[in-house]
Parts: structure tokens; C-alpha cells; sequence
């Protein structure tokens, strides 16, 4: 890879295996709108960037389409393809993208969008699209008007520091895309539940990136609020699904 990832990324290579099973999958609600807007199905070729464990690679496979998965970490690709064997995988960078010219169909990218250097990644995304091809960014955010989901960011806040965060660049985001390589963003929104008991809560929280390559005794610290909060019952996590498309000019 020709540039080094932020260093926040680090917990994620330390913590591969509690994301896939922490992290929640994507409504299929939303599923089904990328598909439909993306045109996402048998005879498409679709790019998964940063696809991670393979989350969002997983849905998109069970459309029909053939889907090439590019994940910068071989902590999280090993899973992605240990789990889907039949996926084209490879190790790569939004900003360095493995695959040839005209490429693709679409490109999705799940959960890691606001980890990217914007105007390398749009530009690489713009090569391997075929003209017209589409765009498909999601995440699956905490609802913060639940008590324990504003309970979590009240205990990881401190551990934040510079990470970079999506629902701060959110309102810049149609600015940052909409331009001379894509046009305008289309929007969707979904609802969805995560239901946790207390070591499902834990892997959840431990699978943010700054938590996970947080010290240890403030991870055991954390893990013992959480497991007070959970107790013995199943929590219920809201969470609001945002999905953008935009295409390529």
C-alpha cells in the first residue's frame, strides 16, 4: 500500500475477530435500496471497498452480483475470506485500488467511507467505475437519543481523541462528492434494532477502533460499566441506517 492508514485504524487489526461478531449486519431494507439504485444483481459487477470482515459483501453476494471485495487490513480480509471463499478478494487502499480502468459496474462502501483521503479516493473510485456506474456509501449509525446508546458515547467519548468521525462530516458530504467526478448524493434513511445481551454490548463497544487500541486497564474499566449496564437482560441498540448514491460522470 503507497500511504501509510490512520493510525486509529490499529485497533481494528487488533480486534478483527470482535467486529464481525459485534458489529450489526445491514437492515435489509437497505440492502435492497442500494441493489435496486445501483442496479446490483446477476451479470453486475460490484466493488466492496473496505469491505472489512465482509458485512456488507455478504448482502451484496446474495443479490447475484459478483462481488470483488478490497480491504487495506489482512487481519479483516483473512475473516472475509475464510467466510466467503467465492468472493474475488484482494488487499488494497481507497486511494490506491487494485483493480483495472472501467472495471466495475458500482462500488459500495460500508462503515468506512470517513476514513478515506476524499479526493484520491473519489478519483480512484471514478477510474474503476464504468461511465454511469453508481456509488453507494452506508452506515449503520447510533441512534444517541436512546439512554444507553448516549450512555455508550458518554463512556468512550474520552478515548476518542482524533479519530475521524462520520456524523461530523455528514453535512459536508453531498459538498465533498457532487462535483466534476460524481453527480448529486440521493439519500435514504432506515431504522434497525441490535439486540445484545452483556458480552454482546462488550464486543459491540470494544469494535470502535479508538476503544479497542484503548489501554488496557481503561478497556477493563469500560467493559465493567458496560456489563452494570446491561445486567442480565437482552438491551435492544437503535440505530438509524443512512444510505447515499451518487454516479459517475
Amino acid at each position: 500500500m503507497s500511504e501509510p492508514l490512520h493510525p486509529s485504524t490499529r485497533g481494528f487489526r487488533a480486534a478483527a475477530d470482535v467486529y464481525d461478531r459485534g458489529r450489526p449486519e445491514y437492515p435489509d431494507e437497505a440492502v435492497a435500496w442500494l441493489a435496486d439504485r445501483l442496479g446490483i444483481g446477476p451479470g453486475r459487477r460490484v466493488l466492496d471497498l473496505a469491505a472489512g470482515t465482509g458485512k456488507l459483501t455478504r448482502a451484496l453476494a446474495a443479490t447475484g452480483a459478483g462481488v470483488v471485495a478490497v480491504e487495506p487490513l489482512p487481519e479483516m480480509l483473512r475473516l472475509l475470506v475464510a467466510a466467503q471463499p467465492e468472493v474475488e478478494a484482494h488487499e488494497g487502499t481507497a486511494e490506491a485500488i487494485p483493480l483495472l480502468d472501467a472495471d466495475v459496474d458500482a462500488a459500495t462502501v460500508g462503515q468506512a467511507f470517513h476514513w478515506f483521503r476524499m479526493d484520491a479516493a473519489l478519483a480512484e473510485l471514478h477510474r474503476v467505475l464504468r461511465p454511469g456506474g453508481g456509488l453507494g456509501l452506508v452506515w449503520n449509525t447510533r441512534d444517541q437519543d436512546d439512554p444507553i446508546q448516549a450512555e455508550i458515547t458518554r463512556l468512550i467519548r474520552p478515548l476518542a481523541g482524533g479519530t475521524p468521525a462520520w456524523l461530523s462530516q455528514r453535512g459536508a458530504l453531498a459538498g465533498r462528492i457532487a462535483g466534476e467526478l460524481f453527480g448529486p448524493i440521493e439519500e435514504q434513511a432506515f431504522t434497525m434494532r441490535q439486540e445484545l445481551d452483556a458480552d454482546g454490548l462488550a464486543e459491540r463497544v470494544f469494535s470502535i477502533s479508538y476503544v479497542a487500541a484503548s489501554p488496557e486497564p481503561e478497556r477493563r474499566t469500560i467493559e465493567g460499566e458496560l456489563r452494570d449496564l446491561a445486567g442480565d437482560r437482552i438491551v435492544s441498540l437503535p440505530y438509524t441506517t443512512l444510505c447515499y448514491v451518487s454516479y459517475r460522470r
